[in-house]
């Protein structure tokens, strides 16, 4: 990764940070926050999966980011939970959004 990247990551992971703080619902679950090549990783705990969508939804709100790996716990969210939303430019240079999600099996 180029100096210049991760310091574009860097600003973007300032204002998503910033961001969820000026919401109150958000600020309160101390979420930890990621960026890598504009990919927004999100972790913690929510209350629920109103709160959960919602933080998701600001953060693709960044100028910058491109997608959001949602792995924020909440109740009724998938065990490991893992939402992926990436937005693409198609040729016509309209978005698409496109969500996946992933539930890894694991064997302990």
């Amino acid at each position: 990764m180029s100096e210049t990247s991760a310091t574009h990551d860097e600003q973007i992971r300032n204002a998503i940070i910033k961001a969820l703080a000026r919401d109150e619902r958000t600020a309160v679950l101390g979420l930890r926050v990621g960026v890598l090549n504009g990919i927004a990783h999100l972790g913690g705990q929510a209350p629920g999966m109103k709160i959960r969508n919602l933080a998701e939804r600001i953060v693709l709100e960044i100028v910058g980011v491109r997608g959001v790996v949602n792995r924020i716990d909440a109740p009724g969210a998938p065990s490991p939970s893992r939402t992926i939303r990436l937005k693409l430019k198609a040729m016509s240079n309209s978005a698409i959004s496109i969500k996946t999600s992933h539930k890894d099996n694991v064997d302990n």
